[in-house]
C-alpha cells in the first residue's frame, strides 16, 4: 500500500495532462530482489486482478490513457487438473484507458534472481495492437539480453522479434542492474552510459533496418533506481526513437533519479515513463 501512494504521489507532483501511455517498472511495488518462492509468496498477485493491476485501472481512467506495470503473478492450474498447483511468474499488465485489460505479459527469458521463484512465460514475446498504439511489441528486462546468457549474442532474438512482428512500440518494464553502484549518490542525476549503450546495443537490428518504410519505432524502457537487498538499479529509464539508422533521445532520467519522465514523441502522442524504487 505505501508503494502504491508513493507511486501515485509522485504522479501528482508531476501532474501530467493529455497522457497516451504510462509505464512503470517491473514488478514496480512489491520490490524485485527475492531469493526464494518462500520470500516472494505473500507478494503475489492473481492473473491481473491484484493490487497492482486495480492501481493500472485506477490511473488508466483517471489520465484517460494506457498504463503498463510489472508484477508478480500467480496462476493456479485447473482444480480439474491431477496435480493442481500454482504457477508463478514476473509478468506485466496492460490496460486500457477504460480500465479494461488488454494484454497480460509473462516475462520469457529469465534472470538469476527470477529462476529462485519463476516459471518462464510459456507464449514467447507479446505483440498486440491498440488503434490509439499501434503495433506494440512488450518485454521485460532480461527479454533484451540472450536467452540465459547461452544463446549466441548476436541472435538478438527480442529485437528480431519487434521487426519480424511489425511493432512499432516497444514497451519494457525494468529491473536492470547498475555495474557502478558506487556512482548512485555522487552522480544521481547523470544517466548510466554504459547501460544506455547497452540496451541500444540489443537493439541493433533495428537500429540496422531504420523503421518501417520511414517509419519510427519507439523504445521505452522503464527501469527501477535505488537500492533493494543488496541490488544496485541502473535506473536511466529511457524513451528512444530509432528512425533510418538513427537513435534519438526523447528523455532520459538519471541513474538515482526517482521521478516522472513525460516524453513528446508527436504534438498528438505523448509517451510518459515513470520510475521509482
Amino acid at each position: 500500500m505505501h508503494n502504491l501512494k508513493r507511486a501515485e504521489a509522485i504522479i501528482n507532483r508531476s501532474n501530467p495532462v493529455d497522457l497516451d501511455l504510462l509505464v512503470l517498472p517491473e514488478m514496480a511495488f512489491t520490490g524485485y530482489n527475492f531469493g526464494s518462492a518462500e520470500e516472494i509468496d505473500f507478494h503475489l498477485e492473481p492473473t491481473a486482478a491484484g493490487p497492482s493491476s486495480v492501481w493500472a485501472r485506477t490511473m488508466a481512467r483517471r489520465f484517460k490513457c494506457y498504463v503498463c506495470v510489472g508484477y508478480p503473478e500467480y496462476a493456479a492450474v485447473s482444480p480439474s487438473s491431477p496435480n493442481p498447483t500454482v504457477v508463478r511468474y514476473n509478468s506485466a499488465v496492460m490496460v486500457s484507458p477504460q480500465g479494461n485489460v488488454i494484454a497480460n505479459y509473462r516475462k520469457h527469458h529469465l534472470y538469476t534472481t527470477d529462476e529462485t521463484w519463476a516459471a518462464p512465460g510459456g507464449e514467447g514475446f507479446l505483440t498486440s495492437y491498440e488503434e490509439r498504439l499501434g503495433r506494440f511489441a512488450m518485454g521485460i528486462c532480461m527479454d533484451l539480453n540472450p536467452e540465459r546468457f547461452l544463446a549466441p549474442f548476436n541472435k538478438y532474438e527480442f529485437a528480431n522479434h519487434v521487426l519480424t512482428s511489425g511493432a512499432e512500440l516497444v514497451v519494457m518494464p525494468m529491473a536492470w542492474l547498475t555495474t557502478h553502484p558506487e556512482l548512485l549518490e555522487d552522480e544521481a542525476p547523470v544517466p548510466d552510459s554504459e547501460t544506455l549503450a547497452y540496451w541500444i546495443q540489443r537493439l541493433q537490428p533495428i537500429v540496422d533496418v531504420g523503421g518501417y518504410n520511414g517509419k519510427e519505432i519507439i523504445f521505452i524502457a522503464a527501469n527501477r533506481c535505488g537500492t533493494e537487498n543488496g541490488a544496485a538499479y541502473a535506473g536511466t529509464s529511457v524513451v528512444l526513437g530509432i528512425r533510418q539508422g538513427n537513435v534519438k533521445v526523447y528523455g532520459c532520467l538519471g541513474r538515482g533519479v526517482e521521478d516522472l519522465l513525460i516524453a513528446d514523441i508527436a504534438p498528438s502522442f505523448t509517451k510518459p515513463i515513470s520510475r521509482w524504487r
